[in-house]
């Protein structure tokens, strides 16, 4: 870890060697919130999809993101900047692409953020009841949402420090449930059928893998942080192999304890029965009734965690626009003690909280509604992003490997590419589950995401039209 700098930042530059390797891997993991992802959204992969075989849906998932990485780190020793996605794709497939990814970005981020916000403002309710303080969620969604935003101000290191406390309790909570698991063995005996082909590779396992490639959101923010890293050129493809290992080796090592605590053949019958306490109950059974009431606390803190990940990403996303020229430059601007991109962070915590006021005043269900259908929202928004980028290196590599392997510039981004564009397609064609109902609004969400992503391309051109100086400029601030 580094310790931030007092010294004063150059206009336009975001704060240099202010995170490290662990800083940057507590952003990753931490947005992928590992208690909620674990608690919150395998049991009804466990429910629906298939069954046993959901570890091994998360291995498949880690070597797809795997792929996906050898491509992207290899690109990111050339191109760098807060931009990452747009950037990439500005680099890779051109400019009207670049701003169109970025716009869909920013909907696939501001969906996550104010879904997050709604399932802690839930919690948090729910919590707090019992102590006799009885307010309304939207009342803790927006006060987390100022905590998050005067966090966000600080130096890059301050949240990354917040992050990292916050990440190690909710894996420890995990880990002591799946090792006394594992001590104690399972009604079948322990066994790693979960990982057999026969096991994983049924006609749920598209069901599984909605749930599961969500849980990988958050995944370029090694990139958007090149900036501020130390050494960028090994910090980030170390970063980035790190969290994927990470979050793919823990998700599948503590989907697979929980498989042996209620048995392969009786899981998924278990699951459908109990999707809200699936955990906890096994946790109050191995560890005691403790567990279960500190779950539910982590719970509340991996949220947290995992907003103030989001809201810095979405905070150098504005930045890099504003710094761009393709919203006002007043974005562009950085605190000049602690090198955040602090204008950016006032003006996306302001639209979160009008958001999430409108959700409020419509009496909209926290977690039905603002949870769900973001989430849903942003799942698709993601894998279309990622997409967009596999092709953007498949091109940037094209003419010049730049001293890369054919496999990292070629083969493996081919690959990440076909197996993204799959998630896609099973996304969209299972999306009243991810969602959790089906209507004229849930049904709209692929179409606002291609919508979107015209819109910044039509953007674009009309930026090629009416100032060519400008177009001419995108993408340039980011050159090595």
């Amino acid at each position: 870890m580094s310790v931030a700098s007092s010294e004063p930042t150059p206009e336009g530059r975001l704060a240099r060697n202010s995170v490290g390797i662990a800083h940057i891997v507590f952003f990753v993991v931490a947005a992928a919130a590992p208690l909620t992802a674990v608690v919150g959204a395998t049991p009804p992969a466990f429910a629906f999809g298939n069954g046993a075989g959901v570890p091994g849906a998360f291995v498949l998932a880690g070597l797809l993101y795997l792929l996906f990485s050898m491509g992207f780190t290899a690109m990111s020793r050339h191109i760098g900047g807060a931009g990452a996605f747009y950037t990439y794709i500005t680099h890779g497939i051109g400019k009207p692409a670049g701003v169109g990814g970025a716009f869909m970005a920013l909907l696939t981020y501001s969906a996550v953020q104010i879904a997050v916000y709604g399932l802690l403002g839930l919690f948090t309710e729910g919590a707090v009841a019992g102590l006799g303080l009885d307010l309304p969620w939207w009342v803790w969604s927006l006060a987390f949402l100022v905590i998050v935003h005067f966090s966000g101000q600080r130096n890059i290191a301050f949240s990354g420090a917040i992050l990292g406390v916050c990440m190690l309790a909710e894996i420890i909570i995990l880990l002591l449930l799946d090792v006394g698991i594992v001590a104690q063995g399972g009604p079948e005996g322990l066994s790693f059928s979960s990982f057999a082909p026969a096991t994983v590779f049924t006609p749920a396992l598209g069901v599984t893998l909605v749930f599961v490639v969500g849980s990988f959101i958050g995944f370029e923010a090694t990139a958007i942080f090149g900036e501020e890293a130390e050494h960028p050129e090994k910090t980030i493809p170390r970063a980035t192999y790190i969290s994927v290992l990470l979050i793919a080796i823990f998700y599948a090592f503590s989907t697979w304890a929980i498989t042996q605590y209620y048995g392969p053949s009786n899981v998924q019958e278990a699951a459908a029965g109990a999707l809200d306490t699936f955990y906890f109950d096994a946790a109050a059974n191995v560890l005691g009734g403790w567990s279960a009431l500190t779950m539910n606390i982590l719970l509340i803190t991996s949220l947290f965690a995992c907003v103030l990940s989001f809201h810095n990403t979405l905070n150098r996303y504005f930045f890099a626009l504003g710094r761009e020229g393709l919203a006002h430059s007043v974005l562009g601007k950085v605190h000049h003690i602690h090198g955040s991109p602090y204008v950016a962070g006032i003006l996306q915590s302001a639209i979160a909280a009008i958001i999430l006021a409108a959700f409020a005043i419509t009496g909209q269900d926290p977690f039905a509604v603002v949870f769900s259908y973001m989430s849903a929202l942003a799942v698709l928004g993601i894998l279309g992003v990622q997409v967009l980028v596999s092709v953007a290196i498949i091109m940037f590599f094209r003419k010049n490997r730049l001293g890369h392997g054919l496999w990292r510039t070629a083969v493996a981004p081919v690959l990440a590419l076909i197996g993204l564009i799959g998630a896609l397609v099973l996304v969209t064609s299972n999306l009243e589950l991810l969602a959790g109902t089906s209507n004229i609004v849930v049904n709209s969400f692929p179409y606002l995401v291609v919508l979107t992503g015209i819109g910044g391309v039509l953007f674009a051109l009309g930026i090629r039209k009416s100032d060519p100086a400008r177009y001419e400029a995108l993408g340039k601030v980011f050159e090595e």
